[in-house]
């Protein structure tokens, strides 16, 4: 039979339509990337001006209840910050391997823990300890 060895004509267009997908999926990361990039900037912004504002308040006062609070300031600022870092890096890092099983051709697997449910669960331990500091303190 002749027409047994002739390709079929839908296969080049899969081929393409694969390819289309594969980079629409990297597109898809690294805009997930870029927006984990803006909210760990945001964490270290934040905690930045926190201690910056108790800086100010500190020596525009000078008084035992600022400096309470440019120390608390400090802490809760080094703790957003940090937050803010281990976003950044597991966010980084989720990108390498989802762009390495892409180039593999690997299926990219959910979750089972997301970034944005440990972030979650890091700043709101970050505000029950403030709670807790200011009903205690």
């Amino acid at each position: 039979m002749e027409g047994t060895e002739s390709q079929d004509p839908r296969s080049p267009l899969a081929q393409e339509r694969t390819q289309f997908a594969k980079y629409r999926t990297q597109l898809a990361l690294d805009r997930t990337t870029l927006a984990w990039l803006r909210t760990a900037l945001t964490f270290a912004t934040f905690g930045f001006g926190m201690v910056g504002f108790f800086r100010a308040v500190l020596q525009s006062t000078n008084t035992s209840e600022s400096a309470k609070l440019h120390q608390a300031a400090i802490h809760m600022g080094v703790a957003l910050i940090l937050i803010g870092v281990v976003g950044l890096l597991s966010a980084a890092g989720a990108h390498l391997l989802a762009l390495g099983r892409l180039r593999r051709g690997e299926a990219l697997p959910l979750s089972i823990w997301p970034l944005s449910v440990t972030i979650s669960v890091l700043v709101s331990i970050l505000g029950l300890y403030a709670l807790w500091s200011v009903l205690h303190g």
